[in-house]
This record gives C-alpha cells, sequence and structure tokens, in this order.
C-alpha cells in the first residue's frame, strides 16, 4: 500500500528522466489525470494516454531537449504532504523561479495553476511545484 500516492507519482516521473526514459506508466487516479494534463497544458511533458483498463494506468511520454538531451522538468518537488498540509490564500500562493515555474494547487474548483488560482482569487493546497 502507498501512504503518498501524488509523491510517488513524482518520483515516478523523476526516477524516469534520471534513467533517461521515454515513457513512464503510473497507476491512476482523478488527481493524477488532473496533473498530467496541466504538466502537458505547460509544455513540460510531450504527451500521454490515460488506460482505463482494469485498475488504470497513465502513460507519460516524457519531453528532452533535442541537442542537449535533458529533460524539460529540472525540478519536481512535493509541497503539501499528507503528515504537513500547505494551503495558502490567493495572494500567498507561492511564485515559483518569478512565473517561471509552476505550483500546482487544488482548489474547491479543482486542480489548477498558481496563475490561475490567483487570476480567479482562489486559495488551495499546494500540491507540488514543477521547473
Amino acid at each position: 500500500m502507498n501512504t503518498d500516492p501524488i509523491a510517488d507519482y513524482l518520483t515516478r516521473i523523476r526516477n524516469a528522466q534520471m534513467a533517461g526514459h521515454k515513457v513512464v506508466e503510473i497507476p491512476s487516479s482523478n488527481m493524477k489525470k488532473e496533473m498530467t494534463r496541466i504538466l502537458f497544458d505547460k509544455g513540460y511533458i510531450l504527451n500521454y494516454k490515460f488506460d482505463d483498463a482494469g485498475h488504470g494506468i497513465i502513460k507519460i511520454a516524457l519531453r528532452y531537449d533535442s541537442k542537449t538531451k535533458r529533460p524539460a522538468i529540472t525540478e519536481l518537488q512535493r509541497v503539501s504532504r499528507p503528515g504537513l498540509r500547505q494551503y495558502s490564500s490567493s495572494g500567498e500562493l507561492p511564485r515559483v523561479l518569478n512565473g517561471l515555474g509552476v505550483a500546482i494547487v487544488s482548489t474547491s474548483k479543482g486542480l489548477m495553476t498558481d496563475k490561475e488560482a490567483r487570476k480567479m482569487n482562489i486559495g488551495g493546497e499546494v500540491v507540488c511545484t514543477v521547473y
């Protein structure tokens, strides 16, 4: 049993990039699907596919720089964890690398980036940061 599935999701992506894999498979959940959509929309991953047969798997095609072969994601960091939840109001949401990175926030309106949450004036739980 996995006690923190979001940390496992981030670690699987991190490990696949360090090993130079092109595709990573992750057990599916609704929150992981939304996080994958956000990563795709922001250009951190090439593509994704939701395979809902059986327990459900998310297949993520990782993005690398064509010349240097370095991954598009420099760092994935879990902010709020089961032992210590991190909540922020809309004015206190973190800016990742002065706006170059993305903080994924779980709000009452669903999962969104820190920029979208600030624009809608909604706070929530800061799930992770990506840059």
